[in-house]
């Protein structure tokens, strides 16, 4: 079978998936009202499957319910209505991007992952100058979005994609992104952004899914902080349900850069790796 060309493949519209209309509706929603606000948890009520997910995720360990949670407002009053809004778009895209079978991608494996990058990101965020802090819905939809160009590829073309698992899987020396560079016209950082440009969504999470592995690129202005956000995140816990093989070091000038004491940094791997452990009892609700 021969293999899409990816570049031709994204210029024409119709070959990516349709936001789904759940997403669509809550993009539409001001959310800063109350009346916002219960449209939105009407939304998710009437998605059984989403509905599920949002109190499972608000029952976990992660954010200490003490007593079960059963409806999705109450997952709501304990989340949050923004991390409710981020949580509801992470799931509902990569449920709109699931193929069945889903082949060598680990569907699971990158949901971990998403969220687990979206807790480390507010961890993070919270030792960054109070007044440079990205608001945390902008922050869970960047980390669970922003590796969603492997389920694009998987989408696109399935046979590469898996092609590029494996070789990700036996290649355990080499990065995704030098691997990727010799198998594809596209990375899953340029599939990302132009399902994310497609669907029309801010241009700093365009950003964010285009220049994660490239945070210096001048490019990745218009999604600073959260490009370097998810960057460091990555090497806090690369590999962490999915396999990328990137880079772990993360440099004092790093820190620096998000306003942060490269003295925190010690403490702040630590609840990163804390809740990335926690995180893996989430894994079996998603997507």
């Amino acid at each position: 079978m021969s293999s899409v060309n990816l570049k031709e493949a994204v210029r024409h519209l119709d070959t990516l998936p349709a936001m789904p209309v759940i997403a669509q509706k809550i993009l539409a929603l001001d959310l800063e009202s109350d009346e916002g606000e219960r449209a939105m948890l009407k939304l998710i009520e009437k998605d059984p499957q989403i509905a599920a997910k949002i109190i499972g995720l608000a029952n976990t360990p992660l954010f200490g319910a003490s007593k079960r949670v059963a409806s999705v407002s109450d997952a709501a009053m304990l989340l949050g209505i923004t991390r409710v809004k981020s949580v509801t778009m992470g799931i509902a895209v990569m449920s709109s991007l699931i193929k069945k079978p889903a082949g060598a991608l680990d569907v699971q494996g990158l949901w971990l992952h998403s969220l687990s990058i979206s807790l480390a990101m507010r961890t993070i965020s919270r030792a960054m100058p109070r007044n440079t802090r990205p608001l945390d819905d902008e922050i869970f939809l960047a980390g669970l979005l922003h590796d969603i160009g492997y389920m694009v590829l998987n989408h696109l073309d399935s046979p590469r994609s898996d092609e590029l698992q494996s070789r990700i899987a036996a290649e355990k020396e080499r990065s995704s992104v030098e691997i990727e560079a010799e198998l594809l016209e596209m990375n899953h950082a340029e599939l990302g952004a132009e399902l994310a440009r497609f669907w029309e969504l801010p241009d700093s999470i365009v950003a964010v899914l285009r220049y994660h592995h490239d945070p210096e690129n001048e490019e990745a202005a218009a999604g600073q902080p959260l490009v370097s956000l998810v960057n460091i995140a990555e090497k806090a816990l690369t590999d962490f349900g999915i396999a990328e093989h990137m880079k772990t070091e993360i440099t004092a000038e790093e820190w620096q850069a998000l306003g942060i004491d490269p003295a925190k940094a010690g403490e702040l791997i630590e609840q990163i790796l804390h809740q990335a452990e926690e995180a893996k009892q989430t894994a079996g609700n998603f997507p």
